[in-house]
């Protein structure tokens, strides 16, 4: 039989990292480890890196999520750009995958970088289409991208860090801002961050571990009957 893909996964906000369990939960994987971006601790096959609210791009160690498994790092974004998915390659990262993939894309290409290939998936062009799993915000109807950028925000960067830092456009970042005060229901970027603060976008620092799997079962080998 084969063996059920070990993955962690790792992103700062407890909600999106619930989201992307959720959408693995019917798929041939166990979700060992889930947490804040930091070194992880379980013997897992792949670390999934969630990069909502993270700043992309220089910065990113994909190596300190790994302890000593030999595990592989995949990135899972919504930013597609091609200068993030080299950066990413070139620091270690063995895929890239879109988050508009549904949960048996997301495991096909998972064990693909198993099996030793490195696995880009970009999806469709519009990297917010869709909007499955979850993200602070939902509720009040901010898209994935507005969180992200709301998240930023909330981290104090300005509206020239976040466009340098997501290769978005200034204008851009800037209708992402206007669209979601709108939703929020503020006027200012100081009352932007009051609200994200109250509404799950400052970074959580929770770590869950399921300990019944933190080593492998040793291998056992039929030998036939005893003679």
């Amino acid at each position: 039989m084969t063996p059920r893909v070990r993955l962690a996964i790792v992103d700062d906000y407890a909600v999106v990292v619930a989201g992307v369990a959720a959408l693995l939960a019917d798929e041939d994987i166990d979700v060992v480890e889930t947490g804040a971006s930091q070194p992880v601790l379980t013997d897992v096959d792949v670390v999934l890196y969630d990069t909502f609210g993270q700043v992309e791009g220089t910065g990113i160690s994909l190596s300190d999520f790994v302890r000593e498994s030999g595990a592989k790092v995949v990135v899972y974004s919504w930013n597609l750009h091609p200068s993030l998915i080299q950066q990413a390659l070139d620091g270690g990262a063995r895929g890239y995958l879109s988050k508009v993939l549904t949960g048996p894309e997301v495991v096909r290409a998972l064990k693909r970088v198993l099996a030793g290939e490195t696995v880009v998936v970009t999806g469709y062009d519009e990297t917010s289409v869709g909007g499955a799993g979850d993200w602070p915000g939902r509720s009040a109807g901010l898209s994935p991208r507005e969180a992200e950028v709301v998240a930023l925000i909330t981290q104090g960067l300005s509206n020239q860090d976040i466009a340098d830092r997501v290769y978005l456009g200034i204008n851009t970042v800037k209708t992402y801002i206007r669209t979601a005060c709108r939703k929020m229901g503020v006027t200012s970027r100081t009352q932007a961050v009051l609200w994200g603060l109250q509404n799950g976008f400052e970074p959580d620092t929770l770590r869950t571990v399921d300990r019944s799997l933190l080593v492998r079962p040793a291998e056992v080998t039929y030998r036939g009957p005893a003679r």
